[in-house]
């Protein structure tokens, strides 16, 4: 029998450029080529589909050179609706056939990729594609209704105010004693953005304008949260198998030394002051509740393929931060760590997601 085609979707135009590009090394290193026929395909920033190399190599990721996609001339052809030929046209103007596409693995990060955008275009097209769906991205990308929609399914998170451009150019006095009754510290975030770009940790009302400004370089729209003090634990979510029940690994956590928060540096370049300890030292009964919980979660919004749960763990109980719903693979991301820790091969969990999205679509 043919082995399944995968287009495995990377780069595109949000500021999580480099942190694709960099998990679609982790992934065309691990992917079994044996089970799979992989086409790469690469989004350059201005949103072009090129075919890249399948070289994993050429997307590490380094404090030095930040991997990313560029235009080398080639344009994929996605196939239209009642045709599964992937096609691309080369430089030269020849157009090739690639293969009969049996379901996309978008490892997108950001705007334009985890908000639903681009699982829209492949409902449109009526091709398979693993992980969330267009409502639960949607829902994921954009924390402000992501907290209101686990309000609701009684989850607890931490109080927030949300600005829009509009209001804190109209009324920044007003935006500022709705930060204050937070309490300090607090966190500034873009609403829709991730890889903690934008985020910021304000410690007294005279870092508040800053950070908000560099939240709105981000998004037209920002959240303000109070500062939750815990433990910050994290879980991994799959979807359930043919109709099965939604599973969570064991939890990680985030052990903060030096820094303030786990930021940019931290999560992908090995920055000094943060470490991925995975499984964490917690009790069975706080792993049974973290892992309870994070299921809620991923059932509150619909969740589909896959999700990253994070939390914090403190004294009055758990705290949903946020979930993402397609968080990094790269070689120190906790999705696959904990994975891993729960007995799950990096190839395996790849190829969980991929046959997910096959059933789905038989």
């Amino acid at each position: 029998m043919d082995k399944p085609v995968v287009a495995v979707l990377f780069g595109g135009r949000s500021s999580e450029h480099s942190i694709s590009s960099a998990t679609a090394g982790g992934v065309l290193r691990a992917i079994n080529r044996d089970r799979y026929r992989v086409i790469p395909v690469g989004i350059t920033r201005d949103g072009v589909f090129v075919l890249e190399d399948d070289e994993p190599d050429k997307f590490a990721l380094d404090a030095e050179r930040l991997p990313e996609v560029v235009d080398n001339g080639t344009r994929v052809l996605w196939p239209e609706v009642g045709d599964r030929c992937l096609r691309v046209r080369r430089a030269d103007g020849t157009v090739v056939a690639l293969g009969e596409l049996d379901v996309v693995l978008p490892i997108l990060h950001g705007v334009h990729g985890e908000d639903g955008t681009i699982q829209g275009y492949f409902d449109t097209l009526e091709i398979p594609y693993a992980g969330g769906g267009v409502l639960d991205s949607a829902l994921c990308m954009d924390k402000h209704f992501m907290k209101i929609v686990l309000q609701a399914a009684g989850v607890a998170v931490a109080p927030w105010i949300t600005v829009t451009r509009a209001r804190w150019a109209a009324d920044p006095e007003g935006v500022r004693r709705d930060a204050a009754a937070l309490g300090e510290p607090m966190f500034v975030k873009p609403a829709r953005a991730g890889s903690s770009v934008g985020v910021s940790k304000v410690h007294d009302a005279s870092e508040l304008d800053a950070a908000v400004d560099l939240a709105f370089a981000e998004d037209d729209k920002v959240l303000i949260e109070s500062a939750i003090v815990g433990r910050e634990v994290e879980v991994a979510v799959l979807e359930g198998r043919c109709g099965g029940a939604t599973r969570a690994s064991l939890p990680g956590e985030i052990v903060l030394t030096t820094r303030e928060f786990y930021d940019f540096e931290g999560k992908y370049l090995g920055g000094d002051g943060a470490e991925v300890v995975c499984p964490a030292d917690l009790t069975d009964a706080e792993i049974a509740s973290i892992q309870q919980l994070g299921v809620q979660a991923f059932d509150a919004v619909g969740g589909r393929g896959l999700a990253r749960v994070d939390f914090f763990l403190t004294a009055d109980g758990l705290y949903v931060n946020e979930l993402n719903t397609m968080p990094g693979f790269t070689p120190i991301s906790m999705f696959p760590k904990c994975w891993l820790a729960s007995g799950m091969t990096y190839p395996e969990l790849i190829s969980e997601l991929i046959d997910t999205a096959l059933e789905r679509a038989a």
